[in-house]
């Protein structure tokens, strides 16, 4: 009989990651499901998952995660999805270097130090597979999103390096990079706006009001959002292909953004994107 392939899946307190841990469990995966705070578990483990906490911010609960996988099966990790994150609103000169930093704490740093622990559990065996899950602003600019926009443009760039350098590894490396998804990450971006920018005092004050109808739902619904579903589609193929691709777009808008961006001069392309925002 064939060993269970295993996988650890992180930020599935809900959203993306919360569907996806299902998803690979009812599909036969033994999946990990990592979350930051401990009245999350129970979700999961009421499904057959085996949650765990972790917190990218905290590199001591990554190297415990680790640790703890490695002991329950053995030291076999064959797969990673990488999707924890939060975006901090705010325009770029309203955010402080602190603000910053804890972005890309969670976003970037901590991804690459997970990374980095399970690749050598990886090599071992010969084979697996390393899915980060970015965004399409980690490809096209946005107003107002310059911190998150910044961490993924990183993890862009750190994630294709990473594939060329484990080309022939028997390690595939792939980019899921989603538009607008139903999720509670506008709920969580508004409570980062709040406790870190000056709204008032802002020279973008009037702005950030519309910007908050956006984050607190009273704005338009967005028409294009799908639900976590898209994602999973994409990520199994990830996952499970001989061929993994490089990048995985998901919804019509990332599709469209990274086809107009190809497409057109850049100067006309960002007063585009100026518009849409």
């Amino acid at each position: 009989m064939a060993e269970e392939r295993t996988i650890i899946v992180t930020g599935c307190s809900s959203g993306i990651g919360a569907h996806c841990a299902r998803a690979l469990k009812r599909d036969g995966w033994r999946v990990f499901a990592t979350v930051r705070k401990q009245e999350d578990l129970a979700a999961l483990e009421a499904n057959g998952l085996e949650a765990l906490l972790m917190d990218y911010a905290r590199a001591e609960t990554i190297t415990a995660l680790v640790d703890a996988v490695k002991s329950r099966t053995g030291g076999r990790i064959d797969a990673l999805f990488n999707n924890g994150a939060y975006g901090q609103p705010g325009a770029v000169e309203d955010l402080s270097t602190d603000v910053l930093r804890q972005q890309f704490e969670t976003n970037f740093f901590g991804w690459h130090e997970l990374t980095r622990q399970v690749i050598p559990l990886m090599r071992a065996r010969g084979h697996g597979r390393i899915v980060n899950c970015s965004s399409i602003l980690g490809l096209l600019p946005y107003r107002y999103r310059g911190a998150y926009t910044a961490s993924k443009y990183a993890l862009e760039g750190l994630t294709i390096t990473l594939r060329m350098e484990l080309e022939g590894s028997g390690i595939g490396v792939s980019l899921i990079e989603p538009g607008p998804i139903a999720s509670r990450f506008t709920a969580n971006a508004l409570a980062k706006i709040n406790e870190h920018v000056d709204l008032e005092g802002s020279a973008h004050a009037a702005e950030y009001k519309r910007q908050l109808r956006r984050l607190d739902g009273s704005g338009p619904v967005n028409r294009h959002k799908l639900g976590p579903e898209a994602v999973y589609s994409v990520l199994q193929h990830a996952l499970t292909s001989p061929r993994p691709k490089p990048h995985y777009l998901v919804t019509t808008p990332a599709k469209q953004g990274a086809f107009l961006k190809r497409l057109l001069p850049a100067a006309l392309f960002y007063k585009l994107m100026r518009r849409l925002d």
